[in-house]
């Protein structure tokens, strides 16, 4: 710093004192017809803005433009409607009413093209009101909990007014404005504003949990807004050097932190440090961020750039939805024509995770909406609905019945996908209708009747001598394709002896047999490793029930290059567990008399086993 720069930091004091006035007095000049910008989330200047409302006789044709506000928005209402317009980002509570009643608007556009919005003058901004910490000994005011668009909103308004609050916290990053490119600042001491998490539902935990099972160590995680995502914050304290890139930070990602989950030390960019754009909680969180290096808060053009995001190490990318049609489509800003919420990051986050080296970008909803009576997985969209993240950009779609795979997959393949993660209730309607529609083809329509009863998995997982882990699982509709993959994979020797025939064929209507099963007499389980692509099928284990004896006919078929490692074995118990729970008798079996291997797993399957040898063919009968 040279001499001329210190004298420039010695003469802020003067310079914030002659800016200051109250807030009645900043708000003054807001003149009637002016396009105003108002702070984010709890950074809402709330002073201010009760000081502009007072005066709204006097600003009619006043346009307000933010994003989020979590705070008072009287300007929202109807009685205020007469001078004020809301012109909202992203729709929050607060905004909501006043929106879909047609007298506000609602300004659908990626969170991360904003700035560029301001910066080019197509959408330009008369006053910007926003809430700063105090100035610095260098004469730079923190931003605090909200840097967002709001540095982007102050850089291009023509007037900027700061309510300086000394509750503020002092958030390091790209996060400070200098006094010199404030015009007015009113000094106000009340609390910021808190945001409290309310405790995830049962179906929240439950894909919470589904989510976390995807989520690797060391991969960079984002999260957005609402219980699914912080339900699975709550489910990573078991993981090991977590990154964050994200929006928004809320109290759950302390907790992490404080759990050992989140270093960061494999972050690719920004490592070490939590990055975000904007906090949203209390004020554990506040006193947390304060003057702390750990965290990194920066505008929206930088956390939301997709290239930025694409480099981080394994970008895992959390995003909700309203509604998903059969091909992948997916809803998130409203409910048909009626506007919800927004657009916000989730196209930014989504595309720069499906680029990321090991990324994976993640969308997840409940299966059914007003208390389980309608299904959020549709065959179309709602007339009106608008579509957020297109069924090309979809990867990953979850609810609490299951995970989808969807990107690179087939029309057809994506709606029985989806159909398996519906709501059981609701997959013979789907079915039905994905079929007229011609997503599906007719024979299709032979598994209405036991689409609906396909069993919630119950995992186990088994432990190879390399370390290896083979989770085991009930088989999927979503397994279709990953069970032609197995089939077609199968050496001569292993379809001889597991079929017992060296022509087999499997024409689709045979590989759905296998995937298609009536689970209230038959059990079906897969072995499967985990592939960025979804499952990889390397063992199947299946009983059919003999109902006229009580016994229950079991096979196994392995890829060759897993078997003679335990898989039949342990799937042979999982099988016999599952009889016994539901009051079977035994087993049956046939194997050729070559087919030794098979042959002293029931041999040694700890049953009553009887046998006996018929023109090389050994049967087995083995009672619990």
């Amino acid at each position: 710093m040279t001499a001329g720069d210190e004298g420039a930091y010695c003469l802020w004091p003067q310079s914030f004192a002659e800016k200051a006035v109250s807030a009645e007095e900043a708000v003054a000049h807001i003149k009637p017809g002016q396009r105003v910008f108002i702070g984010t989330g709890c950074a809402e200047p709330q002073a201010l803005v009760r000081a502009m409302c007072a005066r709204k006789r006097e600003l009619a044709g006043v346009e307000i433009v933010h994003l989020l506000t979590l705070g008072e928005a009287p300007y929202a209402t109807r009685e205020f409607s007469e001078y004020f317009t809301v012109n909202s980002f992203f729709i929050a509570e607060n905004v909501r009413g006043i929106i879909q009643e047609g007298l506000g608007d609602y300004t659908p556009i990626f969170l991360s093209d904003i700035p560029a919005l301001f910066d080019s003058g197509r959408l330009p901004l008369d006053v910007a009101l926003i809430q700063t910490t105090p100035p610095d000994e260098r004469g730079m005011m923190s931003l605090g909990v909200s840097v967002d668009i709001v540095k982007s909103a102050a850089a291009n308004a023509s007037l900027v007014i700061a309510q300086v609050n000394p509750r503020m916290p002092r958030t390091l990053g790209n996060s400070f404005i200098a006094i010199d490119d404030v015009d007015i600042v009113t000094l106000v001491d009340e609390p910021i504003i808190e945001w409290r998490t309310q405790p995830p539902g049962e179906d929240s935990n439950t894909i919470g949990a589904r989510i976390a099972g995807l989520i690797e160590d060391g991969a960079t995680v984002e999260v957005g807004i609402g219980d699914i995502p912080q339900a699975t914050l709550l489910r990573l304290t078991g993981k090991k050097d977590l990154g964050i890139h994200t929006e928004m930070i809320t109290d759950t990602i302390v907790d992490l932190v404080d759990s050992g989950a989140v270093t960061g030390a494999r972050k690719s960019v920004d490592t070490g440090r939590i990055t975000a754009s904007f906090l949203v909680g209390t004020k554990k969180l506040y006193d947390r961020v304060h003057n702390n290096p750990l965290f990194s808060i920066n505008p929206t053009e930088y956390v939301n750039d997709p290239v930025v995001i694409s480099r981080q190490y394994k970008m895992t990318a959390i995003n909700t939805a309203l509604e998903v049609d059969l091909t992948g489509q997916v809803c998130a800003d409203s409910l048909g024509p009626r506007f919800f919420s927004g657009i916000g990051g989730q196209v930014d986050f989504n595309r720069g995770a499906a680029r990321s080296p090991g990324g994976k970008a993640i969308i997840a909803l409940p299966s059914t909406a007003m208390d389980g009576a309608v299904s959020r997985i549709v065959s179309q969209l709602t007339p009106g609905a608008g579509v957020v993240t297109t069924r090309g950009d979809v990867h990953y779609l979850v609810t609490e019945h299951g995970v989808a795979y969807l990107h690179g997959k087939s029309v057809k393949e994506r709606a029985m996908a989806l159909i398996g993660v519906a709501h059981p209730k609701f997959r013979q309607r789907l079915l039905e209708e994905a079929i007229a529609l011609k997503y599906l083809r007719p024979e299709k329509s032979k598994v209405g009747q036991i689409i609906s009863s396909v069993s919630e998995e119950a995992g186990s997982a088994l432990i190879l001598n390399d370390g290896t882990q083979v989770s085991f699982r009930s088989v999927k509709l979503t397994d279709e394709s990953a069970m032609k993959d197995l089939l077609y994979a199968l050496s001569q020797q292993t379809i001889y002896y597991r079929f017992m025939s060296g022509s087999v064929r499997f024409p689709p209507t045979a590989i759905q047999d296998f995937v298609f099963i009536d689970h209230r007499k038959d059990v079906c389980i897969v072995g499967a490793i985990q592939e960025a692509e979804g499952d990889k099928i390397v063992a199947v284990g299946r009983y059919y029930l003999d109902q006229s004896t009580n016994r229950a006919e079991v096979a196994f078929v392995i890829r060759d290059e897993w078997q003679g490692r335990g898989l039949g074995k342990f799937m042979f118990r999982q099988l016999a567990t599952i009889a016994r729970r539901n009051g079977i008798t035994g087993f049956t079996a046939e194997t050729l008399a070559e087919n030794k291997r098979m042959q002293t797993i029931f041999y040694h399957c700890g049953l009553k086993v009887k046998s006996q040898m018929k023109e090389g063919v050994v049967s087995f009968i083995m009672d619990f």
